[in-house]
């Protein structure tokens, strides 16, 4: 088993429960970790073999621009896609976070954590 990371993902989106958080909108950052078996893409050096991470990025940007009123929503999808669209895939754990969120206080940003793992 390996692990890949795909981390600091930034993207500006539309989430919150007040109207002018979806309206205005605000920078988040994603942190990705999935866990694959990587033995086989590491003898055949080939990337069909492993866990393709520009795919891992493009479904974190797709499910980001979907705008949701809570992150564990928008972690959800992001989880749920992951699983279907590779196979691959045993484990996967994503961290979204809203940078400067409004309440009201000096708070650099606000986490929520998700793990899903694949159904034997």
């Amino acid at each position: 088993m390996g692990i890949i990371k795909v981390e600091n993902i930034r993207v500006f989106a539309h989430h919150g429960c007040l109207k002018e958080e979806t309206k205005i909108g605000s920078d988040y950052r994603v942190d990705l970790s999935v866990k694959a078996d990587l033995q086989t893409s590491a003898k055949t050096d080939h990337l069909a073999h492993t866990v393709d991470y520009v795919l891992l990025n493009k479904i974190v940007v797709e499910e980001m621009k979907q705008p949701s009123k809570l992150l564990e929503t928008v972690a959800q999808r992001i989880l749920d896609r992951i699983l279907k669209e590779d196979d691959l895939v045993s484990k996967a754990t994503v961290s979204v976070s809203k940078m400067n969120p409004p309440i009201g206080g000096d708070v650099e940003s606000v986490t929520i954590k998700m793990t899903i793992r694949r159904k034997k």
